[in-house]
């Protein structure tokens, strides 16, 4: 006997997915085109066709719940061959956006990171935070005396203030998103099951271990990325951005480390190697991102279109790099006055990627790196 499934549509999720840039969807007429031309879809299950058809009918529990939407590395090959113009790479982009919101908690602040008209106030909240702290602790000077090497940001900007603040917002990005990724992982093992994307019933976290660990050659070579044609381009600089937060990433920790163990203040030295990793990664992030942004731009005068997702995302990155490299070349100028607000519009940029990561486009690292780790571990062909 032939199962019986009860289909309920949400219309509301469908003006969502329209309203995130997925407003070609109804165009699709099924022919699988899609699924055909993607070069990295699985043989099993293969999307986006099926997902497709979930968003036409508002199935947002079968799209929402599902891990091939994370799969999708919007290359736009699926997108330049459909014959109908239905934009299947756009439709799945524009799901992840609604997923990413969905998972993160508060919603009111995934809503707000997603309306252009609210970008004002999550701008200037940092701001309020950091003046508001600055003068009742007496940790922000806006008259500090040069130090034993001439202009030292900390001396404006204590290092105390800093870490008073961004040390309390990376443990909120990573609570937030250990809440997101709980039900995450749960349900996109569920929906596997159902759709018959694995045998494992049970889910064994040992395993997906495992499957990331084999994994992460793939996502750090960026290898998804060159098996697409259409959006080729994007491979390098998506992986110069990349690469340049991690670098980051490390040249941070270590400072830290430098500051709170050895007791050692900057600025350092620029013939210090943490310091060369430093310049390259900030140099590799304002290259990488102005050429994604270039890429977009000349994307807009074809069948692709960029949301105010992706273009909140570029921006900041963009302004997280040119802040960087210009509060220090101010600096090395002796141009205290303008180093010190270059500073502190830098650190608004940092405020905005830690405080919003788990509501913003740049919330994918995390989504889909589970998302590929799963896909390992279900086996799947």
């Amino acid at each position: 006997m032939t199962d019986k499934y009860l289909i309920e549509p949400d219309v509301n999720f469908i003006k969502e997915i329209v309203g995130l840039g997925g407003d070609s969807l109804k165009k699709c007429y099924q022919c699988a085109t899609c699924s055909v031309v993607c070069p990295i879809s699985p043989d099993t299950k293969p999307f986006p066709r099926k997902e497709m058809i979930y968003a036409s009918w508002g199935l947002k529990d079968r799209l929402v719940n599902n891990l091939d939407i994370w799969l999708c590395h919007h290359c736009g090959d699926c997108t330049t061959m459909c014959p109908r113009g239905a934009k299947p790479g756009e439709v799945l982009a524009a799901v992840r956006s609604y997923a990413i919101t969905d998972y993160a908690v508060p919603k009111v602040i995934g809503q707000a990171v997603n309306d252009p008209r609210k970008l004002p106030i999550l701008m200037g909240i940092p701001v309020v935070i950091f003046l508001v702290l600055g003068l009742i602790t007496g940790l922000l000077d806006f008259s500090p005396p040069l130090g034993e090497h001439g202009i030292a940001h900390h001396l404006f900007f204590s290092s105390w203030l800093v870490d008073m603040i961004f040390v309390p917002l990376s443990i909120w990005a990573v609570v937030v998103f250990a809440i997101g990724l709980k039900r995450f992982i749960n349900d996109i093992h569920e929906n596997a099951v159902l759709e018959g994307k694995t045998q494992k019933k049970e889910l064994d976290f040992v395993g997906l271990g495992k499957a990331l660990w084999r994994i992460l050659p793939t996502i750090l070579k960026h290898d998804k990325f060159t098996e697409c044609d259409e959006n080729s381009d994007r491979a390098t600089p998506h992986l110069m951005v990349f690469w340049s937060f991690i670098g980051l990433f490390i040249v941070t920790n270590i400072f830290f480390v430098v500051l709170y163990v050895f007791q050692q203040h900057g600025p350092y030295s620029q013939l210090n190697p943490v310091k060369w990793l430093a310049n390259v990664s900030g140099v590799a992030l304002v290259i990488g991102s102005a050429l994604l942004i270039k890429n977009r731009l000349v994307k807009a005068k074809t069948d692709q279109t960029s949301s105010y997702q992706d273009w909140y995302l570029l921006g900041l990155v963009l302004g997280l790099g040119v802040t960087g490299l210009l509060t220090q070349a101010t600096r090395l100028a002796g141009l205290a006055g303008l180093t010190y607000f270059m500073y502190f519009i830098h650190l608004v940029f940092v405020f905005d990627l830690f405080a919003f990561l788990p509501f913003s486009k740049l919330a994918h690292i995390v989504y889909r790196t589970v998302a590929m780790a799963y896909n390992e571990y279900s086996e799947r062909q």
